[in-house]
């Protein structure tokens, strides 16, 4: 049962960003942008948003890209000031808008660990008792030593989040943090967050992934350009966000003629939408005159972290094209298609990066 209680009272909250019109990129046009009046327009990003959240409440925030939500979370954090109107917080914070923030690629995974403690407020003798948990959680015991440039992107993340999930405070934020790591990695987070709600701990979740506020949410609310449009239940607030995105999807539609794009790779057979578990079966196709002797597809999250990929060599290859195929052991989301194909020298003829997109549900 929700405590009644107020955790974060938001009210009236405007925000809006000045932006320059000129930039000085010379020495010339700074001297003349003396003389010419420099101007300025206003983005309104938050335009009168109010509501509160409970204590005990695990309360989910989604909108299109553009919405204002991150705006809106690093109000709450106190990154940003509003305005005008007033955020109210009863009880501490603890913020994770972007993981990995304050990492040093040039220590160890060990010492990032001791300098991430240090940044949440936590002494070196509370991280020596949460060190082996951390370790432990992230799958990293062999890799703690290594610098974390030598870290692939997948592997920062893990660690990242296994430092988050540590923070011990009243109320906790979350911006798109459920996709790291492979599928037993996502488990491991998501029964995090079960916990999270079953013990009351009040925490505010930012997501793309529908599926995952239904299943974790108490209450939500969407954002519209700047606007809250619904609040309350999470079935009609993902069911808003549903509409809205189908909405847009069948007016890139209509104009998919008017803006045709040439890409020398392509790749054939992905439809738009997928469920959990699902195959996906594509065909990379590229120009006859490349001499490829080495071609990949990879599977890219919403946070652009690399998941996982196919890759053939020469005698897989049919023409000018091979076959993929990869199992969607996935979370509900958006995801990308990167392609890469390589030389017999294994050096890169050419890489598109979000060569296509899907959806899983």
């Amino acid at each position: 049962m929700i405590n009644k209680e107020v955790a974060i009272s938001v009210k009236n909250i405007h925000k809006n960003f000045i932006l320059p019109q000129h930039k000085n990129t010379s020495l010339k046009q700074a001297a003349v942008n003396i003389v010419r009046k420099n101007g300025i327009t206003t983005q309104k990003v938050l335009d009168g948003v109010s509501f509160d959240i409970y204590k005990g409440e695990f309360f989910g925030i989604v909108g299109r890209n553009g919405s204002g939500k991150s705006t809106l979370l690093k109000l709450m954090a106190g990154v940003y000031a509003p305005t005008s109107g007033s955020i109210e917080i009863n009880g501490g914070l603890t913020p994770f808008i972007e993981l990995g923030v304050g990492f040093n690629a040039e220590l160890s995974g060990r010492d990032n660990v001791f300098l991430n403690g240090a940044l949440l407020g936590y002494t070196r003798k509370q991280m020596e008792t949460m060190y082996d948990e951390i370790v432990d959680f992230a799958e990293l015991e062999e890799h703690m030593d290594k610098k974390l440039k030598n870290y692939s992107s997948g592997m920062q993340v893990r660690l990242a989040f296994s430092i988050a999930i540590k923070a011990k405070n009243d109320i906790l934020i979350f911006d798109e943090v459920l996709a790291v790591g492979d599928e037993a990695f996502q488990r491991k987070c998501m029964d995090v967050f079960y916990n999270y709600r079953r013990s009351d701990q009040t925490v505010i979740l930012v997501t793309h992934s529908m599926d995952t506020v239904v299943q974790l949410c108490t209450r939500g609310l969407m954002l519209e350009n700047g606007k809250i449009t619904t609040i309350g239940s999470v079935e009609k607030v993902a069911e808003a966000y549903q509409r809205s995105n189908d909405e847009d999807e069948n007016a890139a539609t209509v104009k998919e003629d008017e803006k045709p794009i040439q890409k020398n790779l392509k790749v054939s057979g992905l439809k738009k939408r997928y469920v959990t578990g699902e195959v996906l079966k594509v065909t990379l196709e590229w120009p006859e005159e490349y001499d490829v002797r080495w071609a990949g597809i990879a599977v890219i999250g919403s946070n652009n972290e690399y998941i996982f990929g196919s890759d053939a060599g020469k005698d897989l290859f049919h023409g000018q094209s091979t076959e993929h195929s990869v199992i969607l052991n996935l979370f509900p989301g958006k995801y990308y298609l990167t392609a890469t194909v390589k030389n017999a020298d294994l050096e890169n003829i050419e890489t598109a990066s979000k060569l296509a997109e899907f959806t899983i549900r």
